[in-house]
Formats: structure tokens, sequence, C-alpha cells
């Protein structure tokens, strides 16, 4: 017997009977052999994390575009910590673990510089569309490894797609990362928010302290104890009514006052009109984009869906230097001055 089955059996022996078993997976689109040591999500996990794409998430906007600060979350830090989230409420619910992380790590990887900002850009700009979670199965599906993927189990590509509200994850381990990214972006952004002296604590209303607590810390020990709690021997993920009802107005409270705050986006016009002019320059100049674009190009894909996939995998400074390259002239340099 394998590392990795000893690993398969323990999982059947102690995890929950609603947990997503590793031997049980729907597999890969690609057959491949299977590793001795590792099973199947704890392999998804590590081939995110050693992904290109993860690694310029630590360059990527998450809600202020390029903070004056070294402490503002970033999209690499939020991943982090919606990872941290998630295992808590997976190790207690006994659920897996390792297909809770990979879900985590990769639900993010399709974000585009200037956070939201330029998703929307791109979503007006491509006929096809663009969205975040879409886009982050595309990469780990076809655009890694030159238009190879990552190989990944459906049931880390299914938690990654339906990790949005709208949406819902089929395995209780994808229902735990699309709550535990609301309870890390809530929170964090509070807290950098308040930082960036766009909101004052006193401006939270009491009532959401009084149910979810007067803190960060107080607050996302509340909704990880409630959804443990809530979601014990249970086939589901959940919270109370009276957490969930005050978590989701907290939510709604932080839209109304940071996420469109006019202070907090007035770098947002600035930034998606650089997109949309690197967009309409990459389309009139699409010999310019990486050969392994190029060949998509030629594969079948349209010209918005290439240019697209190049933008968006951009990070905010990639794509400022690529807009001073392009659209700003060069300081002229006379010898003997």
């Amino acid at each position: 017997m394998t590392i990795r089955e000893e690993i398969e059996k323990m999982e059947q022996e102690n995890l929950s009977p609603f947990a997503a078993l590793s031997a049980q997976s729907k597999g890969r689109d690609r057959k491949e052999e299977q590793c001795d040591i590792r099973p199947v999500f704890q392999r998804d996990r590590d081939r995110i994390l050693h992904s290109k794409a993860f690694r310029r998430l630590r360059n990527k906007t998450q809600v202020f575009l390029t903070p004056k600060g070294d402490h503002y979350r970033t999209r690499m830090s939020h991943t982090l910590e919606v990872s941290q989230n998630a295992r808590t409420i997976a190790k207690a619910l006994r659920l897996n673990e390792d297909l809770v992380e990979a879900i985590a790590l990769g639900h993010d990887l399709g974000h585009t510089p200037f956070g939201h900002a330029g998703e929307h850009v791109l979503d007006e700009l491509c006929r096809e569309g663009f969205h975040h979670n879409e886009q982050s199965v595309r990469i780990v599906e076809k655009l890694e490894h030159d238009g190879q993927g990552l190989n990944l189990t459906w049931e880390v590509r299914d938690g990654i797609l339906n990790h949005q509200t709208s949406l819902m994850p089929h395995t209780l381990e994808g229902r735990i990362v699309r709550f535990a990214d609301k309870i890390a972006y809530i929170n964090h952004d509070i807290d950098d928010a308040i930082r960036a002296r766009i909101l004052r604590d006193e401006d939270i209303p009491k009532k959401f302290k009084e149910t979810l607590g007067y803190t960060t810390r107080q607050r996302i020990n509340t909704l990880i104890h409630n959804i443990i709690m809530n979601s014990r021997g249970k086939e589901d993920i959940l919270m109370s009514n009276e957490v969930k009802a005050s978590f989701f107005e907290l939510r709604q409270f932080m839209f109304e006052h940071v996420y469109q705050n006019p202070k907090a986006k007035r770098e947002e016009g600035k930034a998606q009109a650089m997109i949309k002019q690197l967009f309409c320059f990459y389309m009139d100049n699409i010999e310019l984009l990486p050969e392994k674009y190029l060949k998509m190009l030629d594969g079948g894909e349209t010209r918005e869906r290439i240019v697209s996939d190049y933008i968006s995998g951009m990070t905010d400074q990639y794509a400022i230097a690529r807009f001073q390259e392009y659209f700003l002239p060069n300081a002229w340099q006379v010898a003997g001055c």
C-alpha cells in the first residue's frame, strides 16, 4: 500500500460522511498516473501554489488601488486569509481540508489588475463577457503551462467556479470557501478602510457590533464559530438566521460606504481608462502578444478572448508599465545636457 493509499484510507475512516473523499473524486479531464504520496486534492493544492497566476496575486489590487502603505491587503493576502478561515471550518467539521485549501488558493486566480474595476471594463469590451470566477477556471484548465492547464480535479474546479454569492458549489468544501471568502474580505476591508481613513470604527452601526463583535478578531471568531455550530452533522454549510442576516447587512453597509465610496474609488476611472486603451491597442496590434496567445488565436479563439486573457493576467504594475510604454512619450535625452 502506498502512502497516498494510506492517507485515502484515513480519510474514509476519520472524515465526516458528508466529506468529499480523495479516492472518490470525479477525476481530471486528462487521466494521469497517481502520485504515490499525495492524494488528488493535495496535489491540486500544490499545483495552484506553484502556478504563475498564483504568484502574480501579490501585486494585484484587493480594494485600494496602489495604496501608499505596506499593510493594505493585496489579492494574495486576501487569498491566504480565505484559506485560513476555510481550513479552520473544514477541520472542525471533519471535511476534506486539502480540497478546501485548493479551492481557496485558486478562487481568485482570474482577477484582473486593479480589482473589480478592471473586471468591469473587460466584461464590457469582450463580447464573450468576462467574470473573474470563470477566468480562474480558464486559467487552471487552459492558460497555465502554455495551454495545457493544471489538469485539476472536477471538485476543485467546481469550487473555484461557484464561489460567488449567486452560485453554489456541489461539495460542502466548496460551500465553506464561498462563506470564508466573504468573511475574509468584509472584515479585512473594514480594517483597510479604517487605515485609509475612509471609515471610522464608530461609523459601523452598533447593531452589527452587538451581533457579530466589536473588533475584526471578534467578528471573524463569531462567524466561524457560528458556521461550525450550525453545520455539525448536517449535509450543508449554514449560519444561524440572526448572524447570517447581520452578516449580509454588514456586507451591504460595506458596499454603500466603502466599495462605492468616491474617495476609495477616485482612482478607478483612471485605471479603467488605462485598461480600455490597452485593450484597444492590443486588438489593433495583436502580434505584440506572447507567442502562446497567438497560438490560441490560430486555434480558433477570438481576439477579444485572448486580449482579455493577456490583460487580466497582468499585475497592476505591469499594466501601468505597458501603458507608459505605448502611450507616454519617453523623455528626450540630449547629449551634453
